[in-house]
Formats: structure tokens, C-alpha cells, sequence
């Protein structure tokens, strides 16, 4: 069946994920508009500062949607203190800049897809990790609790759904440092490379989104991680082998905590076996059901 075209109004829409969704909702006909922290130069765009709430009354009220992908990236390392502080506070001051312009609108939109996290389990090995797990220790667990946490003011006015992402495999984003490791002919295992990484491909991350906004009416945190569980190790060899490049360099798990601290313990060493039954039981389809799947498609696009 076919979805009536819409208006969805996506904070974030440049950045990695953002880009994608935007070329797969104009490719069905929707109608995108875009929240920039500049002025605004065309006809789609809407100048916001989430840093003040401030927020154009207009965008929201013309929006049937609104997806939240804000955030000052997790792959800019090293993670300062002042860094931390600001992939905190980036997250909650454009989240509850737009859940609070929701509830207080005249017209509101049916659901909010706001952008979360699988750093919310922190590192579990041996289990596995459906939405309803306790949350993790560290620094991203609790990153996320307020993330999603700051949806608040608009659960009451609209289906909110906290989109909690793991690993992105594409062209950009998380894999680009592999991606030039490789390319250098310096990868290999990280750590053991036995923790489980929680990956998704960016098509089906995007997918994942729409059919969020469209085609579900699940609310609450929905895991979008691929249906294959894979390790880092499975990830390194696909990205060398589709390269055609060495994997022989390990980094020791020392090594990467000495250097990145929080940032190399909880992204790059941290075990994460998520599962995606939500979303899976919901009817998606996977376009990359596997991880040498989304990597062999990441580096053909």
C-alpha cells in the first residue's frame, strides 16, 4: 500500500543518517523540510537556535512528522570534559526544544522519531539486549536516559518513538575511521574483537525511520541494529576483505583505554548483542540482513 505523501520536518537532515532519510522520503514524494542553526536560504528550510528553545511556530504546524536526528557527533574523539558536556547538553537542548514547541502547538504532528541510542545497555556480555533491559554504567547510559527522557513535554500530544541506533555502516559516519585504517593497511582486531557490535546499515537505518513514521504505530525506544549479530572482529575482516587490504594489527585493549578512555571503552570495547525484535515483529524488512552485507554495500555506493 501506498503512503499518502506527507510533510516531515527533520532536525539534522546534513549529517550522515539525515542525508539518507532525506533522499529516501523525496524519492516516495514526501515533502521534507530542514531546521538549520543558520539563515535560512530556501524555501524548506526553518532557522532554529535549540540552544535558546527557540523554534519558528510555523514549522511544526505545517509538519504532518518530525524526526529528530540533533547531536554533536560520538566519533569526534578525543572526549574531552567540555566535549562530553556537549554531546550531552546538544542532545537534550534540541530535544526539548522540539517536544516542547509539539505539545505547544495548535496543530500538532501524529509522531515524533527522535534519535536515541544502543549506548543506553552499556557493555553487557553474555546477554542479550532487548528494549526492555535495565540500563547500563558509564557515561552513555546515562547520556541516553536524558536523551529520551527530554521527549517529555510531547508524549502526551503525540506517538513518540526514541530510535536507539547502533553501529552505521556506511560510506561516512562511525566506519569512515575504520574505512581509512584499512584503506592504510592498518586494521585489525580491537581488543579481543569478540564483543558484539551493534550495527545497522544506513539504508535500513533510514528505512527504519519511515517505516517508524508511516507504517507503525510503536512508541517508546525501538532498537534499530541489524538482525545478525556480528563482532567487531566479523566487521574489521568484511571491511579488509571488500577492500582487498591487510588485517593483521591488533589493538590492544590497553592501548585503546589509555588513549580514548570513556570514549574507547564504551564505543569501540564495549559488548553489545542487541536485538531488533521490536522493529522485526513490526513487518520491516531488512534490505542488508547481514554485516558483510551493509559493508559490501557501503563501499559499492
Amino acid at each position: 500500500m501506498t503512503t499518502p505523501a506527507r510533510t516531515v520536518l527533520v532536525s539534522g537532515a546534513s549529517g550522515f543518517i539525515g542525508s539518507e532519510l532525506q533522499r529516501q522520503l523525496r524519492a516516495d514524494g514526501h515533502t521534507v523540510l530542514r531546521l538549520v542553526r543558520r539563515p535560512a536560504e530556501e524555501r524548506d528550510e526553518y532557522e532554529w537556535h535549540p540552544e535558546h528553545g527557540a523554534l519558528p511556530v510555523e514549522a511544526i504546524e505545517r509538519a504532518d512528522a518530525v524526526v529528530n536526528l540533533s547531536g554533536a557527533s560520538l566519533s569526534r574523539l578525543p572526549w574531552t570534559y567540555r566535549y562530553k558536556r556537549q554531546i550531552l547538553h546538544s542532545r537534550l537542548q534540541a530535544t526539548r526544544t522540539l517536544a516542547t514547541a509539539i505539545a505547544r502547538s495548535s496543530s500538532r504532528p501524529e509522531v515524533l522519531v527522535s534519535g536515541s541510542a544502543v549506548g543506553y545497555y552499556g557493555d553487557r556480555p553474555g546477554e542479550l539486549l532487548a528494549e526492555g533491559a535495565q540500563r547500563g554504567a558509564g557515561f552513555l547510559p546515562k547520556v541516553v536516559a536524558s536523551w529520551e527522557g527530554a521527549t517529555a513535554p510531547a508524549d502526551a500530544a503525540t506517538r513518540v518513538v526514541h530510535a536507539r541506533t547502533g553501529i552505521v555502516l556506511g560510506s561516512g559516519g562511525a566506519l569512515a575511521p575504520l574505512l581509512l585504517l584499512t584503506r592504510l593497511g592498518l586494521a585489525g582486531p580491537i581488543g579481543t574483537g569478540r564483543q558484539h557490535w551493534p550495527w545497522i546499515s544506513v539504508h535500513d537505518e533510514a528505512a527504519a525511520i519511515r517505516h517508524l513514521l508511516f507504517d507503525s504505530k510503536l512508541s517508546g525506544p525501538v532498537n534499530l541494529v541489524g538482525p545478525a549479530p556480528a563482532t567487531a572482529d566479523e566487521i574489521g575482516r568484511a571491511v579488509a576483505r571488500a577492500m582487498g587490504r591487510p588485517y593483521w594489527l591488533r589493538a590492544p585493549r590497553f592501548a585503546i583505554t589509555a588513549v580514548l578512555a570513556h570514549a574507547g571503552r564504551e564505543l569501540l570495547l564495549a559488548d553489545q548483542n542487541v536485538d531488533p525484535g521490536r522493529l522485526h515483529g513490526d513487518g520491516f524488512t531488512f534490505r542488508h540482513p547481514s554485516a558483510r552485507e551493509a559493508v559490501t554495500a557501503s563501499l559499492s555506493a
